[in-house]
């Protein structure tokens, strides 16, 4: 990774767009130290440590710590996420859309638009809650309507921006602009988080207590680096053999090729779904003032980390296993609308293309979808395992941190997508250059 990079600065074009991915990435991060104006800052982090992480701890660390500190992106950009599973998912039920998402370049500028209206749309009312909810109770130091619409209008505008900057990275810088705002995000909680780490189990510890802590520590980050990108670049292969034909004088076709079948077919979309899933009711009940404090509170609030896998309050692990129903119901689910056998055996019967053994049409689109079952169910005990492992430590140990489960997987699949990019632009350099030579 770091001789791909180094070699990447080497070449004027890669260095202009990694340089310009650098700079709108330290734009960021001073935007999210930036606060809206006529808040009490005071009052609301105040108030966020009272959660002890709750259901806003993720929603924080994605971030990049703008919503704790109540900034002008404190929405950051989970609007247009929202947004693009929202019309991703849109994209199956209404004809209208599908035929957007099949009619090429076209079709995708088109859907990117209504990305974009439904993103402002829906930082324009989260904006409306957190500013009426939050500000009645003492965010706004003057609590008005002038105050309440600055509040709103800058927070909306705070999230169009990243939108904009995130496009802007995609079209002249390295990699996909929102992927990367999303990982920057998180990773510049990292040192934060290491450093309660450390406070909690090796300063102030005897010696080899304190080693041990560290190499467990190091140990268990290095694993679920290693497990991560096991489960994102682990593919099955299903080899396709192309007829021969005749086009005109010339025989054509007889090649072989293969569909690469990624064994985690939904990405980190699964745990995501089933974190909001369980965060809803208690984000509801915390805008009302109910802090959740009964049974099913308790269990919901588990995705802090503090009521699951504890060993003195074993019932409240319930909710663990809720979850990871969840994770396994949502990579079946966002699988099936995502991949379409029947459109892929069907294309492959027009190119003349077969699967070896199998026969052309329904038996090639049940063959595939028997595959994509077995897939699926690997790629979701992976999932959960790497979204499980945090929440154990953390219940046992009272570990908890923001770089874990769904955040490692985010990270680390948006680098090693990157380095991809980079290394296909370097070679594609490389082969104009030897074409000019």
């Amino acid at each position: 990774m770091l001789t791909t990079l180094k070699n990447a600065f080497k070449i004027k074009d890669l260095r202009k767009k990694l340089f310009y991915t650098l700079m709108m990435l330290v734009v960021i991060r001073i935007g999210s130290q930036l606060p809206i104006p006529g808040i009490n800052a005071d009052y609301f982090k105040s108030w966020f440590a009272s959660q002890a992480g709750g259901a806003f701890s993720f929603f924080n660390a994605i971030t990049g710590g703008s919503f704790e500190n109540m900034s002008i992106l404190a929405l950051n950009i989970n609007p247009y996420i929202t947004s693009s599973i929202i019309i991703q998912l849109l994209t199956i039920a209404i004809p209208k859309l599908e035929e957007m998402q099949r009619d090429g370049e076209d079709g995708k500028k088109k859907l990117a638009a209504i990305t974009r209206y439904v993103t402002v749309g829906l930082a324009l009312i989260q904006a409306t809650a957190m500013s009426i909810g939050f500000g009645r109770s003492g965010l706004l130091v003057d609590y008005n309507a002038m105050n309440v619409i600055t509040a709103i209008a800058t927070m909306t505008a705070g999230s169009a921006f990243l939108m904009w900057v995130g496009e802007r990275i995609t079209e002249n810088g390295i990699g996909n602009g929102i992927s990367i705002v999303l990982v920057i995000n998180i990773i510049s909680r990292i040192p934060t988080d290491l450093a309660n780490l450390f406070q909690q189990f090796v300063i102030g510890k005897a010696p080899a207590t304190a080693v041990l802590a560290v190499v467990i520590i190091f140990a268990v980050i290095i694993l679920m680096v290693i497990l991560v990108i096991i489960l994102n670049d682990a593919t099955r292969k299903i080899p396709v053999q192309y007829a021969k034909k005749m086009q005109g004088r010339k025989m054509v076709g007889g090649q072989t090729s293969n569909i690469p079948m990624k064994i985690n077919t939904a990405g980190v979309i699964p745990v995501i779904f089933a974190q909001s899933i369980m965060q809803f009711p208690i984000i509801i009940c915390s805008f009302a003032g109910y802090q959740g404090t009964g049974f099913w509170g308790h269990i919901l609030k588990g995705l802090d980390g503090s009521n699951w896998c504890n060993p003195s309050q074993p019932v409240y692990t319930i909710g663990l296993f809720v979850y990871i129903a969840l994770i396994i119901f949502f990579a079946y689910f966002y699988t099936s609308i995502t991949f379409n056998p029947i459109m892929i055996a069907d294309n492959m019967k027009k190119q003349g293309g077969f699967i070896p053994g199998i026969r052309p049409g329904k038996p090639t689109s049940d063959y595939l979808n028997k595959v994509l079952n077995y897939i699926v169910i690997i790629g979701a005990v992976g999932l959960t395992i790497i979204a499980v492992i945090p929440y154990i430590f953390s219940g046992v140990f009272k570990a908890s941190v923001s770089f874990a489960g769904t955040s490692l997987i985010i990270i680390v699949s948006v680098i090693l997508e990157t380095m991809k990019q980079v290394e296909s632009q370097m070679l594609v350099r490389n082969y104009k250059g030897f074409l000019n030579d």
